[in-house]
């Protein structure tokens, strides 16, 4: 199916992004940091008895606290200015030793560094082979954590107070549905769950035999993925709501959004149920399988990317897994800046410009145009029928050509028109140069789209209207029998 290179700036585009999603692997090194510690007895931010608290630090379990909390309380307890709950301060100050800012750099945390070591080399034995070695992999990576997720959902329900949470779950405060940025929210959430437009679901798709049926597929992968989504926020939720019992609180003063939801509020719910160690540890291994499903598909879209734009070259023995160990020891040493104290301040700042929700909707709305105008909605459907049996109804292809372009560039003008400015921790504002960074970080995600198409414009003979016409349209359908040979050359490598 090709395009003929007009529209060739989207898998740029999309490159770009899926390298700054790279530094999600920090993620992994920090739950790997949290599991090794969640075999002490007691859990170590559980107390402030530890060298790393200070003299504002509290047991926001302890009695004393509960008893004393009206008197004393003055906001979110994770941003109270007179005291720290000890579970903040295990995060803030012994696992990322934060510092005033992101202009302070500070030193390296070697503990962070061999953590993150080991999530690369894990990432990499996972991919190292391709699609056979994947698909091996996955396996026990994507079913595993539905059974931590159900054993961490029938422990969350059982415990007091999580009704209080499923209520705040389930019954939304119809004020909030005014709000812009929680649409916004939702829409990158929506976008970042189904993996749209980072190429994954492509790259790994074309792995499929030629038959398969892919309508039947992406309709129970829609069906999966919101059950799974609906689900776990029972267990989430059930959770806060028995932090909320156990603190006297309401459950929106209960945690902040960000990672402090998986690195501050889960650490403090285990630590106040039975067992915490069990739970403890079941919650971050499951975190640590979801987070290697996320790198891993997304280093097969970047090597599988490569092996396509230079066949000849990488389509050789070995080829494949030289690259792979070049990548991820090159993207390892460019990451242990994110293990020093000013570490968090960068994640912060590539996730909030990089690999936001605006982002992905310009790359999804111009990927409906060029199937759905350039190549064509009918064609898609007859590729589909060929394949699957089935033709999709009339309704995808409305949407394809209209109502997912439209809704895409709304949200995405609205981004912008709703903008705010990044803050750290506390509402400080970012320097100067950190927000022009950011930008250029945006820019280098929407770029290579408009960029590539003026190119090749450019470069192209003939009249405007002939210029289009050559490198707009496909020059022919594709060959179901040429397909099936690529996918099984590839699963060859």
């Amino acid at each position: 199916m090709s395009f003929k290179f007009l529209v060739s700036g989207i898998g740029y585009s999309i490159l770009v992004i899926q390298l700054y999603s790279r530094l999600y692997c920090i993620v992994l090194a920090w739950s790997l940091f949290y599991l090794i510690f969640s075999f002490r007895d007691p859990l170590p931010w559980s107390s402030c008895s530890n060298s790393w608290n200070t003299d504002k630090c509290v047991e926001l379990s302890s009695a004393n606290w509960t008893a004393g909390r009206s008197e004393n309380w003055t906001g979110n307890w994770m941003s109270v200015s007179l005291t720290k709950s000890s579970v903040s301060e295990f995060w803030e100050r012994r696992v990322l030793s934060m510092s005033a800012g992101i202009e302070e750099v500070g030193t390296v945390s070697w503990e962070l560094v061999l953590c993150l070591l080991v999530c690369w080399v894990a990432c990499y034995f996972c991919i190292f082979k391709g699609v056979s070695s994947t698909g091996k992999v996955v396996y026990f990576t994507a079913v595993f954590p539905y059974v931590t997720l159900a054993i961490l959902l029938i422990r969350g329900v059982t415990l007091p107070g999580a009704w209080q949470g499923v209520v705040y779950y389930l019954y939304p405060d119809p004020s909030r549905l005014a709000d812009l940025q929680v649409w916004m929210e939702a829409g990158s959430q929506v976008l970042f769950s189904y993996g749209v437009a980072s190429g994954t679901l492509i790259t790994l798709g074309s792995y499929n035999k030629v038959k398969n049926n892919c309508y039947r597929d992406s309709l129970w992968l829609c069906v999966l993925n919101s059950s799974t989504s609906f689900a776990a926020g029972f267990a989430v939720f059930s959770a806060l709501g028995f932090m909320a019992h156990k603190q006297g609180i309401s459950i929106d003063l209960v945690v902040e959004s960000g990672p402090g939801l998986a690195f501050i509020a889960f650490p403090q719910a285990v630590a106040m149920m039975p067992l915490p160690q069990l739970w403890a540890v079941c919650f971050f291994f499951m975190l640590i399988l979801l987070g290697l499903d996320s790198v891993f598909a997304g280093l097969e879209t970047l090597t599988a990317s490569v092996i396509d734009l230079f066949p000849q070259q990488m389509r050789r023995p070995w080829r494949r897994e030289i690259f792979l160990i070049f990548f991820c020891t090159l993207v390892f040493l460019i990451q242990i800046s994110h293990t020093t104290q000013g570490g968090i301040y960068q994640f912060q700042l590539i996730d909030y410009y990089g690999t936001n929700g605006s982002c992905l909707l310009f790359v999804c709305m111009a990927q409906c145009v060029a199937a759905s105008w350039a190549f064509g909605a009918e064609r898609v459907c007859e590729a589909v029928r060929r394949m699957s049996g089935q033709k999709p109804c009339s309704m995808f292809r409305l949407c394809w050509r209209y109502i997912t372009p439209l809704i895409c560039l709304v949200c995405f003008i609205l981004y912008f028109l709703d903008y705010q400015p990044l803050t750290s921790k506390g509402g400080s504002m970012y320097p100067d140069w950190a927000y022009r960074l950011g930008w250029a970080i945006a820019l280098s995600t929407v770029l290579p789209v408009p960029v590539w198409a003026v190119a090749k414009i450019c470069v192209t003979t003939g009249s405007f209207r002939q210029r289009l016409s050559l490198l707009w349209f496909p020059a022919q359908d594709p060959d179901i029998n040429q397909m099936e040979a690529e996918r099984k050359s590839l699963s060859d490598l």
